[in-house]
C-alpha cells in the first residue's frame, strides 16, 4: 500500500487533465432511453448544470443564453453503461497471468489498471464495479476519480477478494513452497474467526464491497474442480461480518452447492453462477440477491486458445473447455424465472474495452435487448448501491450520456460502437 501511495502522483500525471466544466451544457438527443426499462422518447433535449442533469425538455431546445450546445440528433442518447465485474489491474490470462502476477510491479500495475479504466470508458462504461486488486491500485484509482482529478469510470471497489486456503483467491496455488512466504495471504480465511477477520481487512483498507468465493474457480490452478470449498459456518460469518459493516457481498460461486450455501447465507449478488438448479432460483427470489453470469468469460478464453492452444495448463484447460460449452444455460433458466440480473463482464478475463459483447451474448441466451440495457443501467446501479447518482437520466443525477448511431432497442450489438461518452458533465469522447 505504502509503494501505491507514493506512486499516485506519477498515474495522476498520466492521466489527460479533465476539460473544464460549461456552467451550463445542452445535450440534444434524437431519441432519448432515459429510463431503461420505458419507452424511449422522441428529440429531447437534456439541461446539465455543474455536471448533473438539471432538466429534461420535449424537443431540440438550445436552452439558455450562453449554454454549450451538444448536438446528438441524429443519435440515439441512453444513460451511461454499468459493469458490475471488471478486474482493471489485469489484462492476461493462463500461464501469461501467472508470469504477470510475479513480475509486475505495483507501479505497472498502477499504470495498467489507469489503461483500463479508460478504454473502459471510451465504450461507454461509467461506472464499474471492481472485484479483486490486490496491490491497492484501483483503491486509490477510485479515489482520484471520485475527487476530479482523474476523467475515469466511476468505481466501487472490493480491495482483495477473499476465499479458504486452498480456494480460489489463494495465489500460492501453483507456485513453488519457497515462494509462499513472499506472497500476502490476509484475504485467506479458515474457520469462522479467521472469515470474520478477513472481512476486516478489507474494511480497514477502505473498500466499498466484499467479494469472496464459494467454489473454485475455472483459472484457480488446483485440481479440486468447481465445487463448493468453503462451510455453512464460514459462509455465514463472511456474509454476516461485510453485512454488519453495511457492505454488499459478492460471492464467485460456480458449482450449485456453493451458490446455494451464498444464497442462503445472504449473499447480494452470485457472480458467474454457472452451474444453478431449481433450488437456486427459489433462493435467488427469496432473497432478492442479482445474478451477473459474466458471459463474456467464454470470448477471452477462446481468443486466448486461438492464438495460442497451451495458453492455459492441462487442469485449467479443462475447466475452461467446460465453461465455453455451458455459457449462458444458467440465463436461461434464471431470466425467465424473474431473478434479478445486473450486467458483469469479468473484463481482465475477457478484454477491457469490449465489454460491450456481454449486450450480445445476454440477448442469444435469452434476454431482449431492452432487458441487457436494464441490467446494465438501472439494475446494476441498483446492486451498486449508485441509484442515486446514475443509472438513469433524470434531474439531480450525474450527467453519464453515451449515445450511438443506431437503434440498441432493435440491434443491440451497436452498443459496440459508442460515438460520444460524457462522465460527470465531462465529455470524453465525441465522435460525429
Amino acid at each position: 500500500m505504502k509503494k501505491i501511495a507514493l506512486f499516485a502522483p506519477l498515474v495522476l500525471a498520466l492521466a489527460a487533465p479533465l476539460s473544464a466544466q460549461t456552467a451550463v451544457t445542452v445535450v440534444q438527443a434524437g431519441r432519448l432511453l432515459d429510463r431503461p426499462g420505458q419507452p424511449p422518447r422522441g428529440p429531447s433535449t437534456i439541461i446539465i448544470k455543474d455536471g448533473r442533469i438539471s432538466e429534461i425538455l420535449p424537443g431540440l431546445v438550445a436552452g439558455p443564453a450562453g449554454a454549450r450546445i451538444i448536438n446528438l440528433s441524429d443519435k440515439f442518447v441512453l444513460p451511461g453503461l454499468i459493469d458490475s465485474h471488471v478486474h482493471l489491474d489485469s489484462d492476461a490470462g493462463g500461464d501469461a497471468a501467472l508470469l504477470e502476477g510475479i513480475t509486475s510491479s505495483d507501479a505497472a500495475t498502477a499504470y495498467r489498471t489507469l489503461g483500463n479504466a479508460q478504454k473502459t470508458l471510451m465504450a461507454g462504461f461509467t461506472t464499474v464495479r471492481n472485484l479483486g486488486d490486490g496491490t491497492g491500485a484501483t483503491l486509490a484509482l477510485r479515489d482520484f476519480v471520485a475527487a476530479g482529478k482523474i476523467l475515469a469510470p466511476r468505481i466501487v471497489d472490493a480491495g482483495r477478494s477473499i476465499s479458504t486456503t486452498s480456494g480460489h483467491m489463494d495465489g500460492t496455488l501453483s507456485l513453488g513452497e519457497d515462494l509462499h512466504s513472499a506472497i500476502n495471504q490476509e484475504n485467506l480465511c479458515d474457520g469462522v474467526e479467521s472469515c470474520r477477520h478477513a472481512i476486516r481487512m478489507q474494511i480497514r483498507r477502505g473498500v466499498d464491497v466484499i467479494k469472496i468465493a464459494t467454489t473454485g474457480g475455472v483459472n484457480s490452478r488446483i485440481g479440486a474442480g468447481l465445487g463448493r470449498q468453503i462451510f455453512d459456518d464460514e459462509v455465514k460469518a463472511l456474509v454476516d461480518t461485510a453485512h454488519l459493516y453495511k457492505k454488499k457481498i459478492a460471492v464467485h460461486a460456480h458449482g450449485q452447492d456453493g451458490i446455494n450455501a451464498a444464497l442462503a447465507a445472504g449473499a447480494d449478488s452470485i457472480e458467474h453462477g454457472t452451474m444453478l438448479d431449481e433450488e437456486s432460483i427459489k433462493l435467488f427470489k427469496k432473497a432478492g440477491a442479482y445474478y451477473v453470469p459474466t458471459l463474456s468469460t467464454v470470448n477471452g478464453y477462446l481468443e486466448r486458445l486461438k492464438a495460442n492452444p497451451n495458453a492455459y495448463p492441462p487442469d485449467v484447460l479443462a475447466k475452461v473447455q467446460w465453461r465455453i460449452s455451458v455459457t449462458g444455460k444458467s440465463l436461461e433458466k434464471a431470466y425467465p424465472a424473474g431473478v434479478k440480473i445486473a450486467f458483469g463482464t469479468d473484463a481482465g478475463v475477457s478484454k477491457h474495452g469490449r465489454n460491450a459483447d456481454e449486450f450480445e451474448l445476454l440477448v442469444k441466451h435469452g434476454m431482449s435487448p431492452m432487458a441487457a440495457i436494464q441490467a446494465a443501467t438501472v439494475n446494476a446501479a441498483d446492486l451498486l448501491g449508485v441509484s442515486n447518482e446514475t443509472g438513469s437520466l433524470e434531474a439531480g443525477k450525474a450527467a453519464d450520456i453515451i449515445a450511438v448511431a443506431g437503434d440498441p432497442l432493435a440491434d443491440v450489438t451497436v452498443l459496440k460502437s459508442v460515438r460520444f461518452v460524457m462522465k460527470g458533465g465531462v465529455v470524453a469522447k465525441n465522435e460525429q
